[in-house]
């Protein structure tokens, strides 16, 4: 990944809204667009607005089935942004680990 590719990936989580559903859609493995309301103080219409900038990013996948959509994180590209971080940070004994 170049810094171009990074910067763009990353900014699209730079959004606390974005951030919180990443966090959903990770404790959940894969979840219904519908459950996603649930848990956000949003409209159906920004959820669909935010759900479309993750997936033409690739950080997030899509299902359809019917009239319902199921979302789930790439975690490949996910890694990615963890591992271009961690290249620039040398982690080290100064590091703490989760």
């Amino acid at each position: 990944m170049d810094n171009f590719e990074f910067l763009k990936r990353i900014s699209l989580i730079n959004d606390n809204t974005r951030l919180k559903i990443l966090q959903i859609i990770a404790k959940n493995k894969t979840i219904c667009a519908c459950r996603i309301l649930e848990e956000l103080e949003i409209t159906q219409g920004t959820l669909s607005h935010h759900m479309k900038l993750l997936v033409e990013a690739e950080i997030v996948y899509v299902r359809k089935e019917g009239k319902w959509s199921y979302y789930s994180l790439n975690n490949k590209k996910i890694c990615e942004l963890a591992i271009f971080l961690q290249s620039i940070c040398k982690c080290d004994s100064d590091c703490q680990k989760p």
